[in-house]
């Protein structure tokens, strides 16, 4: 029973409501598991393909977790409401442990998980085969966060895959996570007031030629941090990390600080590490750039060769082994090191807290006083 009473009280008051677990099995029904779940209960799916799952969220409170071995949402032609395999209308959500594969609607803009309002947590999650792996809307007070996750590949033959793309919404934060496999969209691209990107891979890798890895076409607040940002020879566009290609389109604040990030372009064309077109946001934007590593031909801000900031250019031998993606300097590096002190922007602390640790999450740092450029510092 979800409610107790005491009959011999003259009042009749009720104890609290307490939460359930609804466990669902494959072939038992995802949709029909959140009709029976109540606002604040517990889905667990077992582990196995679940075909043709598509549902929409209308919680306002829900955990939704794969329990053991990941299991898998296959939209297999599925979507609800022509949007997704999982539609989150509103509430306060946590979705952990599930892969979605395969999501495709009419207007080729399909999402494993459309998020449309309230506040999202998506944790130890796979997004593989979408049109998007996560899409959101435009509510100006939602919140995003996507933790120890891994994007792609990116579907082919459609048109702008990206693999997350997040709104104009208030806050979203990225950590621990991979993304790779791109095509003609980007790994992530978000419009969001105020952006946190930490400790994350998003290096396209062998197969991928996404446009932008990182892009931020209306600006914003964003603290780039921690993160390994690698475009392949086959990119669409030269640019790793766009700041305002777009345009401002509300009064949001201008600022984007990037600290302790390895960057790295292939092949012969020269990249663009960072490209911030200041003049389409038609206002000033505060930037630091602060003890990042860049490796490759390519050019970017001015910052980013300041060497009082700690910013150094790096080759292919002063890594442990590139071509295998360990982007760790390697023992000999002599830019070991001679980073800077990160300090703090906005009052938010730009040094390093952890690092990446693969196939998806992060590893604590210890703390120290001796730092060196880019994403790793052991």
């Amino acid at each position: 029973m979800r409610a107790c009473w005491l009959a011999a009280l003259p009042l009749c008051l009720p104890f609290a409501v307490a939460a359930a677990t609804v466990v669902v099995a494959p072939g038992q029904g995802l949709a029909r598991a959140l009709q029976k779940a109540a606002d604040g209960d517990t889905i667990e799916l077992l582990p196995g393909d679940y075909r043709g799952e598509a549902a929409v969220i209308l919680h306002k409170r829900l955990v939704l977790r794969g329990v053991g071995a990941r299991p898998v949402l296959h939209a297999d032609g599925r979507h609800a409401e022509g949007k997704a395999i999982l539609v989150v209308r509103d509430g306060d959500i946590t979705i952990e442990n599930i892969e979605f594969r395969g999501a495709r609607v009419p207007d080729g803009n399909g999402a494993g998980i459309r998020f449309e309002k309230g506040r999202l947590l998506v944790r130890r999650c796979t997004f593989v085969d979408n049109e998007n792996g996560i899409l959101t809307a435009n509510f100006s007070d939602a919140e995003l966060t996507v933790e120890d996750s891994e994007f792609g590949p990116a579907v082919t033959g459609r048109r702008l895959p990206h693999l997350l793309y997040v709104g104009r919404i208030a806050r979203f934060s990225l950590s621990g996570s991979r993304l790779h496999g791109g095509q003609s969209g980007h790994l992530v691209k978000t419009r969001a007031r105020e952006n946190h990107v930490r400790y994350n891979r998003l290096v396209d890798g062998p197969g991928g030629r996404a446009a932008y890895e990182l892009e931020f076409p209306n600006g914003g607040v964003a603290f780039v941090v921690g993160n390994v940002i690698g475009q392949t020879a086959d990119t669409t566009n030269p640019a790793l990390v766009s700041f305002g290609a777009e345009g401002a389109v509300d009064d949001r604040e201008q600022a984007l600080f990037m600290a302790h990030n390895t960057l790295i372009t292939e092949g012969v064309r020269p990249g663009v590490f960072v490209h911030l077109h200041a003049a389409k946001l038609q206002r000033e934007v505060a930037t630091r750039y602060v003890n990042n590593l860049s490796l490759g031909f390519g050019v970017g801000e001015l910052g980013l060769a300041d060497i009082t900031q700690g910013n150094f250019t790096a080759t292919a031998g002063m890594l442990e082994d590139a071509a295998t993606g360990a982007y760790r300097l390697g023992r000999g590096a002599w830019v070991r090191g001679r980073g800077v002190e990160p300090g703090t922007a906005r009052g938010v602390a730009l040094a390093p807290q952890a690092e990446f640790t693969p196939p998806a999450g992060t590893r604590p740092l210890a703390p120290r006083t001796r730092w060196s450029p880019g994403a790793f510092q052991d």
